[in-house]
């Protein structure tokens, strides 16, 4: 098997949650260097992934030919210019969510890719998240009939301010719709396309908050209506998603476990049910199939964030688009952009 070396810029919560421990569990994927400024992340470093080098500097990444992809995992406002120079290095390309702040620098990271033929994607894993499986194929049996909406939450409870966060500024790409948004918007356009228009929502409603801290987004499509919500205090469990259709319905609770799994340092090899919900948070359904009543609890798929950077891996050596399309992350910009637009116009915007 090919290895390919793989430099990691960013070792925060991104970095150290979200991609380390999957990067090192996929065969064919070796962390050659790490960039992080943290005496406390180094230690984790240290500890976890010994056999990866500590980078004082990102150029050390950058500038060293070995590695073949470079994964950036920092603030919102940095992954532009940090995707562009790995692109010029010659080097393959995983962005954190949010791919850019404006779709116009979407746009320029795209033709580079292609220019220098480069693989460039953005981390969007919870299209691999249990819960999102569990609906795509609900909606792909057909057992609601002709879905009419299809609503979605990612919320959190946090009624305070928390300091140092570099989220919590009043900057261009901070705020709920860049952090959680963005997996609510791509979810909703994987499964159905770009929608015919935007209506939006935008409040800070935590004391002192700087940034947008719940939203709601409603995308229409022809026969169908989308509603994507998020907020920080919501300290009681709402429904994760609810669908509707012609024959029925299908609600979910719960948000995926591997969250918190990566974050207590528990490793996806290390179990081989990596990813299974507890049954309390499997999926409600309430339909008709042929003519008989339906009701009952509906299997969570597995969730599995490794299906992610797999892809990424097949995508390099095979020199194919990855899944997640970085086009496909620019337009979840869009609706950003039509967002903002749609809540200072108080109005409905359209696509195009």
């Amino acid at each position: 098997m090919e290895i390919l070396n793989v430099g990691l810029i960013g070792f925060g919560t991104g970095g150290r949650v979200f991609h380390a421990p999957i990067i090192t569990s996929i065969d064919g994927f070796n962390l050659k260097s790490v960039y992080t400024r943290s005496e406390a992340n180094k230690e984790v470093l240290s500890k976890y992934y010994p056999n990866s080098n500590h980078a004082d500097d990102m150029d050390m990444i950058f500038n060293d030919k070995d590695i073949d992809l470079i994964v950036v995992a920092t603030p919102n406002n940095s992954h532009y210019e940090l995707a562009k120079k790995a692109l010029l290095q010659g080097k393959h390309v995983v962005v954190e969510k949010p791919f850019t702040v404006h779709t116009w620098q979407a746009d320029e990271l795209i033709s580079l890719a292609k220019e220098k033929n480069r693989v460039l994607t953005v981390h969007q894993n919870r299209r691999w998240d249990s819960g999102y499986k569990t609906v795509k194929k609900v909606i792909e049996s057909n057992m609601l009939g002709d879905l009419v909406e299809y609503e979605a939450h990612f919320d959190r409870f946090r009624n305070y301010i928390k300091e140092g966060s570099w989220k919590e500024i009043d900057s261009p790409g901070n705020g709920m719709l860049y952090d959680l948004g963005i997996h609510l918007i791509d979810q909703a356009l994987h499964l159905f396309g770009l929608p015919k228009s935007v209506f939006s929502h935008l409040r800070s409603q935590r004391k002192n908050s700087n940034v947008t801290d719940n939203f709601e987004i409603i995308l229409f499509y022809d026969k169908m209506k989308v509603t994507l919500k998020s907020s920080m205090l919501v300290r009681e469990d709402l429904p994760r998603y609810i669908l509707l259709g012609n024959n029925g319905s299908f609600v979910k609770y719960g948000i995926d476990v591997q969250e918190e799994n990566l974050k207590s340092f528990k490793f996806p090899n290390d179990d081989p049910n990596w990813g299974a919900e507890p049954e309390s948070i499997w999926g409600t359904i309430n339909t008709e199939s042929n003519g008989i009543h339906v009701r009952g609890t509906v299997t969570s798929e597995n969730g599995d964030y490794r299906q992610y950077y797999r892809d990424v891996y097949e995508s390099i050596v095979e020199g194919r688009e990855p899944k997640v399309r970085a086009q496909e992350a620019r337009d979840a910009l869009r609706v950003i952009e039509l967002a903002f637009e749609s809540n200072e116009k108080k109005c409905i915007v359209h696509w195009n």
